[in-house]
Formats: C-alpha cells, structure tokens, sequence
C-alpha cells in the first residue's frame, strides 16, 4: 500500500522564536505524518534584547519534557521572583512587581480593601511587604514554592533570567534530534500566489516549498509583512520608546533574584543578571536622545567592564493585523512587539506556539482556525499593550517633558476603562484570557501610587483591630518563613551540583494554584 505523502511545514528564520517553534512541533507532532524544516542563516544575527522571562517558561519547558537543571545549566540561568521598578512613580520610588499574591480574601473582600482602609490611617506597611516573593527578592533569597503549602511558601511562581542564544541553541538540538531537519541558507525571494505562500528562494539556488510555513524572521516579517503584505498596527503614540541600546557586561557581584529596571529622563534601563555576565539595556526615545548618547549612558551605568561594544535596535512598538493569514503563522517579532519592560517576549512566542497547536489546521482547513487563533492573539497582545501602557502613564514625575508627555497622553479606551474603575471603586477589572491577573495590576497601581478614592463599604468596619492582626499576622508568616530559604547563589549552586529537586508542573505561576 502506498504510503500517504507528509504534510511539510517550513520554518523561516532560527532564533528563540523558531527554535522553539521546532521543538514544540517535533515534540507533539508525529514525524510519520510531518515533515518539519527550519530555514536559516548564520551569517544574519538574532535581536535578543531580552533575556528575561515569566513564569510561564516553566509550562513550556515541562510541556517539552525538559530538565530544568539541564536547561539551567546549558543557558547561564538565574532565577527571577519579579522586577523591581526604580523611579517609575517618582524619581524616588522602588517597588517590586512580584509573581505572587498579597494577602488573602477576608470574608469574601480581597485583601487590598482592607489594606486600603488601614493604609488611610497609617496603620500599614508598604502594601509589597505582604507578599513573601517581595520578602524574599529583597533578602536575596531563593527556593521552589510548595504546592501544599497552606501558607507563603505556596503562594508564589518563580521564572529565570538567561541566555536567550543560548537557549535558542539548545532547543535547536532538541529539535534536531527529533527529526527537525535545519538549512542553511539565505533567503532572497518568496514566491507568494492567490494570497499564499509557495515557496521560498534561497540565495544558493534552492528552492523550499511547503504547505505551511511559519515566519520566524524577526522584525523584518519577510513571509507575512513582505510577502502578504498584512499591515502593521503602531502601538507608538501610546508607546513613545522607539530604540534599544544593549550590552552584556562582566558579572562582579551575586546575581539578585529579580530583573532590574531604572527609569530616567528619556525611557529607562535594565539590569538581567545571569551566572556568566550581567545582561545591560536601555530602552529610550529618539525624540529625546540620540544613539550616541543613549549608548554613553549605558556604558557609564555599567558596574563592570563591557564584553562588547553596545548593540543599538531600532522598533515600532505594535502587532500585525493578523498573525495568521492564508497559509502563513507570524511567531515572535515577526508579528509584532513589544518591549521588554514586563518580560514579555518569550511568553507571546509561547503562547502563540500554543495556540498553533490547538488551532492546527487539517488538511481541510476553512479558516475558523484561523479565525479564532486570530482574534485570541490580539487579545494577547491588547491586554499586554495595556499593562506595559499603565507604567508610562502612572508616573509623578516633572523632571523632563518625555515623562510629561507620558503622563499626558490619550490611552487606550480598554485601559481607561480598567483605572477608572480602580481610581474610583478600588476593584481590578478581571479576564480569564490574556496575561497580568489582578496581582500584577495592584503591584503597578499601589508602586507607582494611584490609591483609589474608596474601597469595598464591607471594610467600613467600627472596630479594626482585629484586620491590624491580620495583616501584621501575613507580614510575620512570611518573615518566618524566609528564615529557613537558602539565599540565592547557593540555590544556584544546587543546581550547578545537579542536586536542586525542582517541583513538577502543576505548581502555581503567579500564586494560584493550579
């Protein structure tokens, strides 16, 4: 009996994004059924402006069967409990975004309420201080949550800062040893007809075709944005950083468990520390300095000798109209981005990866699958687009027009509607799809100080006392509980020993047990 021919996909384009792309699909795909290529040129760099990740990851590494000692290992990892945000309300403020919760519900009320109430009274702590990530990223300190912890210890997620080349290179070894077949080359031509793809051109005459193909090709968006011309959305009227200045740098201190980020006259710069180096950016305007100047800076911030001579990348923020359309899936930069202030980049490949495979299409595909993956990924990114929007706009500061500017700006009506609700009633609009749960929203909100006019009436208690026991009762608990955490390099050096025992999947992201 003749065998049915492979249904062949093609991956245009290496990197993060197409590696991962490679993996996933050998992973879950059957090699008896698919063929799956990835197309790609040593002699065309990668961006790699972040380094940084969101708990996420970890699904996706345990989806593909990864050890995360090995994955550690192989990418100079770290780990990360959050992003510390410096001069973002004023120039003066500091606070953690964490992954974890604050607090718990008391009779049904979240816990912000009544910390509302007391805070207005000045019988509260730094509202951060109740959340054992923030205790522990502060005291340097690192171990896995416990999923049956009743207490802190199974209220938090964690993620890592690494080599994102690195990783790509792993993942193409995964990929490859589970038949992904790679090609060298560089493209010169996409025969594109009847609004799809056909085949691509290689600089060494070769010619590749396919039934899908799937864009991995960075910023240039050589099959969806060259070759089927689907538009770009600018997102920069609401996000004024238009470059990137990047520059690794000699490790000379022990990494902190969390990502670094400094705001100043112009956009702001970032600190990822990893065992090897020190991953060092900024992210800025040209409207209010030039390249040459923004790369100075970095250099004069850096705490150790640079490894190389600063990287300056120029973007647009916003997405492709569509990320799929006729034969043609757009994953990563590709389809659109945004900066890396909220450690993002990673995750929307993840996430679109994800949503590729449980909207693959059949061979008798008639673009619902299309349609649905469509509208879930600008859903993704709209919602992501708002939260990094939030940190602009939210800021108290009058030491340079950009973040006058920002202050001032028209925002989106999605946003708007989401801060009007916190500023008067003090409740977070809340969505089951999408990124940034109302953990994320109140580490933003009270950090860089938008405190609501009222809060829940159910707080309007006669007698507080026992709420100030309460809260003084989580702040103790977590305290206590960091007592007996390994600090971070020698969580660190468990996994170097290969003797960490990290959780399995099922353990929370951002505090929510799964």
């Amino acid at each position: 009996m003749q065998q049915e021919k492979k249904r062949e996909i093609l991956i245009v384009g290496g990197g993060t994004a197409g590696w991962m792309t490679a993996a996933a699909l050998a992973r879950f795909l059957d090699p008896r059924n698919f063929k799956i290529r990835l197309v790609e040129s040593d002699a065309i760099g990668t961006v790699g402006v972040g380094e940084a990740t969101i708990p996420h990851i970890r699904q996706f590494n345990d989806m593909l069967g990864i050890d995360e000692n090995e994955f550690m290992r192989a990418t100079n990892a770290t780990y990360k409990l959050g992003i510390q945000f410096n001069g973002w309300g004023d120039k003066k403020s500091s606070y953690i975004h964490p992954f974890g919760l604050c607090g718990h519900d008391i009779n049904g009320v979240d816990f912000h309420h009544y910390w509302l109430r007391l805070q207005k009274e000045q019988k509260a702590r730094p509202f951060g201080e109740y959340s054992f990530a923030v205790q522990a990223a502060n005291a340097h300190k690192f171990d896995y949550p416990i999923s049956t912890h009743d207490g802190p210890r199974g209220e938090y997620g964690y993620a890592f800062h690494l080599d994102a080349t690195l990783y790509a290179q792993f993942l193409r070894k995964y990929a490859c040893d589970r038949s992904v077949e790679r090609i060298e080359g560089r493209i010169i031509d996409v025969d594109a007809h009847a609004d799809a793809i056909t085949a691509i051109q290689l600089e060494n005459g070769s010619k590749l075709s396919a039934e899908i193909f799937i864009d991995c090709s960075g910023f240039k968006s050589l099959l969806l944005g060259e070759a089927l011309q689907v538009p770009y959305e600018s997102w920069g009227k609401w996000l004024p950083c238009d470059r990137a200045v990047a520059v690794g740098c000699e490790r000379v201190s022990v990494p902190n468990p969390y990502t670094q980020t400094f705001a100043n006259d112009c956009g702001w710069r970032w600190r990822i520390p990893l065992t090897s180096r020190t991953g060092n950016g900024a992210v800025y305007s040209s409207k209010y300095i030039s390249d040459d100047e923004a790369a100075s800076r970095l250099i004069a911030d850096l705490d150790a000798p640079a490894l190389a001579d600063p990287r300056i990348i120029k973007f647009e923020a916003g997405k492709r109209e569509q990320g799929w359309k006729a034969n043609c899936i757009a994953i990563g930069l590709a389809s659109g981005f945004l900066e890396p202030l909220e450690s993002t980049s990673i995750y929307l490949i993840q996430v679109a990866i994800q949503k590729l495979l449980e909207f693959f299409p059949g061979e008798d595909c008639i673009g619902l699958e299309r349609e649905i993956y469509n509208r879930q990924m600008n859903l993704e990114y709209d919602r992501i687009r708002d939260f990094l929007i939030l940190h602009y706009w939210l800021n108290r500061r009058d030491d340079s027009a950009f973040w006058r500017e920002c202050a001032a700006m028209s925002l989106p009506e999605s946003l708007q509607e989401k801060i009007n609700l916190f500023r008067v009633t003090a409740q977070v609009k809340q969505y089951r799809q999408g990124l940034f749960m109302p953990a994320s929203w109140l580490a933003v909100y009270f950090g860089q100080g938008l405190i609501p006019k009222s809060y829940d009436s159910r707080v309007n208690v006669p007698d507080m006392s026992g709420v100030e026991r309460y809260l003084e009762q989580v702040y103790g608990e977590c305290a206590k509980e960091l007592m007996d955490l390994p600090f971070h390099e020698q969580a660190l050096a468990r996994v170097q020993a290969s003797a960490a025992i990290y959780p399995p999947s099922s353990l929370s992201l951002y505090g929510a047990k799964t």
